[in-house]
């Protein structure tokens, strides 16, 4: 049976962290901006759209209903995907609660499913997914802080550095 030093564990890890995880979540954290991007557009195109449709010269304009109307689903729709890759990511690596994980995605999930079988609408379901995106911004951000504080160097409490 092969053996790895403990000198060369601690070398490679920064505080028991392999890089190649790092790597994961640092990517993680990108899809994660890219998610809050699109959340952003669709509520943009909300706006936009949506003022643009409610002028009376635009009334009866189909195609600037369908983007007003359409348009915010399918960009919040496609950050779904995106958010349950960094849900995995963040439970893989315990970066918040798994009980914090499981009930924002079981919670949006069940409000989504929920209102397309039930209330034949997807508004609220999808809304619920907009706050996923930033809940993980916040997990990525404490443990890239966790891991900046850690590598300062410590303060000692050592009587070398206080002034009698």
């Amino acid at each position: 049976m092969t053996t790895v030093s403990d000198h060369s564990l601690h070398n490679s890890s920064r505080h028991g962290f392999a890089p190649l995880a790092i790597a994961r979540i640092k990517g993680a954290q990108r899809v994660n901006q890219i998610a809050i991007y699109l959340i952003y557009a669709a509520i943009i195109a909300f706006m936009v759209f949506g003022t643009i449709a409610s002028i009376k010269a635009f009334h009866d304009n189909q195609l600037l209903y369908q983007l007003f109307y359409n348009l915010p689903y399918a960009l919040v729709a496609l950050t779904i995907p995106l958010t349950l890759y960094n849900a995995f990511i963040i439970y893989r690596y315990r970066l918040n609660q798994t009980s914090m994980v499981i009930m924002t995605i079981g919670v949006s999930s069940i409000i989504l499913i929920g209102g397309l079988l039930f209330a034949d609408t997807a508004w609220l379901g999808l809304a619920s997914w907009l706050g996923v995106a930033f809940l993980f911004k916040v997990s990525f951000k404490r443990f890239f802080s966790f891991l900046a504080l850690a590598d300062l160097p410590e303060n000692n409490n050592s009587t070398e550095n206080t002034p009698l």
